[in-house]
């Protein structure tokens, strides 16, 4: 609230210079720059939640049906099969990015931290490079792949088609996780950190999760359903209008009609939502009631999970509106940075310094996003939401919530934590960003 406040009554002069140069009368720069802070706080945080707030509760009521119904386990358990014993570790980097997806990302490690440990009791080994794939797909979906909340705000507030998003962050995703895996491997050869029972994981429970027998689980297509259903929808609806975009000569107008409708992005989570719940419905004796208090419950973290992206939506228009970016536009021409370094090293100054990944990215596209909407960038803007992703990976540490429940779950202590986790992130946001340079010459995407 105070930075919100801060924003705000720094806002007044930009404001005026803006309307200055869209040749506005004195009464209307007059009933622009006298607008109450209060009401520019609101405008801000109800444009923010319009853009969002739908994606984010039904990801949200997702996730929860996919946990409750086990669905995300059977994801992980056939995956785990079809890898077998040796390629387990990719099996879990797999499931991580998977569930990623529609999973926040501390929901998502306490659901896979359990199976790590089983598959470690099972094997015997490779406890380390167990937990650190899980943290490698995890935490890289959630700053690169929409719908969480993140890059989903991210894509918005540059005006990147949701489905172009979800299409460059699989593939830099691909990328940066194998990175990751490399490293994981590494690690689990140079450190030696064995499987330790914790309060929240005994090694009861853990023999309880190896017994679990697979029929009470839904098949592997119905629980892929709902996380395949939105990136195939989202992303076909963007492939359609690029092809179609020069001249329609091979989809019939109807089809056409019926793709724009189904991939738009709030439809076609609804639509897989719907599933979800039906799967979760189905898998717990058709009880409705039961149904009914899980998407309570995931409406109530999703609720939460929307109020603070909105604020840091706020907070970056009234970032935006004080002229901070042109400040560090002039500082970066003076430095020669080119913008997809700046944004990733912006964003990782505000991640190191206040620990949340996704607070990191909104602060960033608040104060960088009208400045590249302002200006010739030479590629397409999804390179910027996807640096501006990777800068959210450096450098974790006490201040990140994340450090502490990979710490006390994982059964790991503080310095071993940093070993292993904090270079786990930053190493793949650092190799993410050269990836990007290149790829923006390369493949521009312009025009």
């Amino acid at each position: 609230l105070g930075a919100l406040t801060v924003g705000a009554l720094t806002s007044n002069t930009t404001l005026e210079q803006e309307a200055l140069k869209k040749n506005r009368t004195s009464e209307e720069i007059k009933e622009i720059i006298s607008q109450p802070l209060g009401q520019k706080v609101a405008q801000e945080f109800g444009r923010t939640a319009g853009k969002i707030a739908i994606l984010i509760a039904l990801a949200a009521i997702i996730g929860k049906c996919l946990l409750d119904s086990g669905a995300a386990e059977r994801i992980v358990r056939t995956l785990l099969k079809l890898a077998g014993e040796q390629k387990a570790p990719l099996a879990f980097l797999g499931s991580g990015f998977t569930l990623g997806i529609p999973v926040f990302f501390d929901t998502l490690f306490y659901l896979l931290i359990p199976l790590g440990k089983a598959m470690s009791l099972r094997t015997g080994k490779n406890y380390l490079l167990y937990i650190l794939c899980i943290i490698a797909g995890g935490s890289m979906a959630h700053s690169l792949v929409p719908p969480t909340p993140g890059p989903l705000l991210v894509a918005t507030a540059l005006d990147v088609d949701i489905g172009t998003m979800i299409i460059g962050g699989l593939l830099l995703g691909v990328c940066t996780c194998t990175v990751g895996y490399f490293y994981a491997s590494w690690a689990n050869r140079t450190f030696d950190i064995p499987l330790r029972p914790s309060e929240d994981c005994t090694l009861e429970s853990l023999q309880k999760i190896l017994q679990k027998k697979d029929k009470d689980l839904p098949p592997f297509w119905l629980a892929i359903l709902p996380i395949l259903l939105p990136v195939v929808l989202i992303a076909g609806r963007t492939i359609v209008q690029s092809i179609t975009k020069g001249g329609n000569r091979f989809i019939s107008p109807n089809w056409l009609a019926v793709m724009e409708n189904i991939g738009d992005k709030n439809m076609a989570l609804l639509i897989s939502a719907v599933v979800a719940m039906l799967t979760l419905y189905r898998y717990k004796n058709r009880d409705l009631k039961y149904l009914i208090n899980s998407v309570q419950d995931a409406l109530s973290s999703g609720g939460i999970i929307i109020l603070i992206t909105c604020a840091g939506g706020a907070f970056g228009g009234m970032l935006n509106q004080s002229g901070i970016g042109t400040r560090i536009s002039g500082f970066s021409d003076q430095l020669q940075i080119g913008m997809l370094p700046l944004a990733f090293f912006v964003t990782a100054l505000v991640r190191t310094s206040q620990g949340s990944a996704t607070v990191a990215m909104i602060t960033s596209v608040g104060i960088l996003g009208p400045l590249a909407q302002s200006m010739e960038l030479g590629f397409h803007p999804v390179y910027l939401a996807l640096a501006i992703g990777c800068g959210s990976k450096p450098i974790p540490w006490m201040a990140d919530s994340g450090f502490w429940i990979v710490c006390k779950m994982s059964g790991m202590t503080e310095k071993e934590t940093l070993k292993t986790f904090s270079p786990l992130l930053t190493l793949m946001g650092l190799v993410g960003l050269p990836i990007l340079m290149i790829a923006s010459k390369l493949f521009p995407l312009t025009g």
